[in-house]
């Protein structure tokens, strides 16, 4: 199989986009002012959130994270992070957290809780998402088999929680990947 790569990158008008349409804001500052802002906005969201973000644990004697790797067009890299995905129109954010990380990694789980509403990226998109912690006995998942799409090239890592930090970093490094601010977030905050 072949690395991924860009090729080529262009405007492009949102009439031509499935994802997301671009957005012209004007609003009010704290001032009384006139301001503008130009934001991005996801076109798929079915209800209140757009994904969810799945922290999901193994348990056994030394918990471990369950992570992903996949090419991101955006950052042309492979990226390092949380299993995640989009909510299904009528799907709660506990379901479509169960859903997505069946179909990326093949484990399963109970879920122990869901997050209030978060943005990703809140200067420049109203994506929005919960955070859905997942725990995954080890006895039910001695061989996880995922169920991926057809354009789906998700790659799952085992990590230990001890050390998460430097673990994530050591991985990153030894496969060349870039890192998803959530998880490193995630990570640096379990370091503190």
């Amino acid at each position: 199989m072949e690395k991924p790569k860009l090729i080529s990158a262009s405007e492009a008008s949102t009439k031509e986009c499935n994802w997301v349409r671009l957005k012209k804001l004007h609003y009010l500052d704290e001032l009384g002012r006139t301001r503008s802002w130009e934001m991005a906005e996801r076109t798929t969201r079915k209800g209140d959130i757009d994904g969810v973000a799945i922290v999901a644990t193994l348990l056994g004697e030394n918990p471990k994270l369950i992570l992903v790797s996949q090419y991101r067009p955006p950052t042309n890299a492979l990226t390092l992070e949380f299993p995640a995905g989009l909510v299904d129109e009528g799907e709660s954010a506990s379901e479509a957290s169960l859903r997505e990380l069946k179909e990326e990694t093949g484990y399963v789980g109970e879920v122990k809780s869901v997050s209030p509403v978060v943005f990703s990226d809140p200067g420049l998109t109203n994506a929005n998402m919960k955070y859905v912690t997942v725990e995954c006995p080890e006895e039910m998942n001695r061989n996880p088999v995922p169920q991926q799409e057809e354009n789906e090239f998700i790659s799952i890592h085992v990590v230990e929680k001890h050390n998460l930090l430097k673990n994530i970093l050591d991985l990153a490094q030894k496969h060349d990947f870039e890192i998803d601010a959530r998880l490193y977030g995630f990570a640096l905050s379990s370091s503190l």
